[in-house]
């Protein structure tokens, strides 16, 4: 007898990776030396302070206890310093912040906190594919908006006033951008903010990606207003290598942040203490931490370049994060591109088709590979070329 699944898993497809890197762990098993160049997951150590900070914390009464769904009251208090120190926004530790188990959690939290079946959600083209399937598997609609290189990965704001926006009840935006790079801007912020008051839109924007390769870390938050129609997602994964504890926030007003722990609250039962703890010593470090984090991916970065030119890509050279999204020569398709490299070659790139349709004809490399793993990478393509 077969149990039927629920009629939501139609809607979306197993997440890109997850089936993608089973084939590259299957090639690396049966003796394949593959180079993973794909995967944004940062392969350096989080600050020492963190490590120590996390393993005196297991020792301390309470520490494996529920723990509170909020968050205790020193890492509400750290990300609102941390906020105040790096972007001048002002948030209010007890009800303007909300700790969250990866940002990536906050994406459904969100979606569940606000969108009914039916309703519109306006996603960026190319963008990250989570936004589109968490859309889908709440029931709601998701609605594709362009961007472009020759906008700079910007949206068209003549062109989003010419759509049905009717019913839209979430924006995602994502600067700096992922995967193009794009560094966005406190005027295209405005720009944004004046759009989602004027359609009555919640405006979410997730900026992971703020201290990596970047000099001007910037919060949508930051804009006079915003917090009348906007939250903001941000991550330790990027900028303090430590992808794999998950500890992400959600920043906003009372009345949104209230209404997201409605629902975290009924999903979960608390962070670890001992995770929060190592959180408030990451972002309690100096800008020493910063300096040398973005030494290295400066290096690696140069690497890939050259990697990139290699191949026949062209690149922007500003683009912030910790990804090369490089345009291949005209006429050659990613997916098979990749494929191919992959099976002779031996190293794995991300094509730029799984971001979506305006991703055709890119692909993207990870910062994430050691300068090493980048020179063997130049040399098997370079023979191969």
């Amino acid at each position: 007898m077969s149990i039927q699944t629920a009629k939501r898993l139609d809607t979306v497809e197993e997440y890109y990776f997850s089936k993608k890197l089973r084939e590259v762990r299957a090639l690396a098993a049966s003796g394949k030396p593959v180079l993973n160049m794909a995967i944004g997951s940062p392969d350096l150590d989080p600050p020492t302070e963190v490590i120590l900070a996390m393993q005196e914390a297991v020792t301390l009464d309470g520490a494996h206890k529920y723990q509170s769904y909020q968050g205790i009251p020193e890492l509400r208090k750290a990300f609102s310093n941390f906020y105040k120190t790096k972007y001048e926004v002002v948030l209010n530790p007890d009800t303007e912040t909300l700790p969250l188990m990866g940002s990536k959690e906050g994406i459904m939290h969100i979606s569940l906190a606000y969108l009914n079946a039916g309703d519109k959600v306006l996603i960026p083209n190319p963008g990250y594919p989570t936004y589109s399937s968490v859309t889908n598997l709440v029931g709601a609609e998701p609605v594709f908006y362009n961007l472009v290189q020759d906008n700079a990965w910007e949206p068209d704001f003549h062109s989003l006033e010419k759509m049905d926006l009717n019913n839209v009840k979430i924006m995602w935006v994502n600067y700096p951008h992922m995967p193009t790079g794009a560094s966005g801007s406190i005027e295209l912020f405005k720009k944004l903010i004046d759009f989602a008051k004027k359609h009555s839109i919640l405006l979410v924007n997730d900026n992971p990606y703020s201290f990596v390769l970047n000099d001007c870390p910037t919060s949508i938050l930051s804009v006079p207003g915003a917090k009348e129609v906007a939250l903001e997602l941000n991550s330790l994964s990027k900028t303090f290598n430590m992808a794999g504890w998950r500890v992400g926030m959600l920043s906003g007003s009372e009345e949104k942040i209230e209404a997201v722990l409605k629902v975290k609250s009924n999903m979960d039962s608390g962070m670890f203490q001992g995770i929060q703890k190592g959180a408030i010593a990451a972002l309690n470090v100096s800008d020493t931490w910063y300096k040398k984090m973005n030494e290295i991916y400066e290096e690696r970065r140069t690497m890939i370049w050259e990697l990139a030119n290699l191949l026949g890509c062209t690149f922007d050279k500003t683009a912030k994060g910790m990804f090369v999204w490089a345009k291949l020569p005209q006429g050659i398709e990613a997916t098979s591109f990749i494929d191919t490299i992959l099976y002779e070659n031996d190293v794995f790139i991300a094509p730029g088709d799984i971001f979506g349709s305006n991703g055709k004809g890119y692909i993207r490399f990870s910062l994430c590979v050691t300068i090493e793993n980048i020179k063997e990478a130049i040399k098997r393509l370079r023979v191969e070329a």
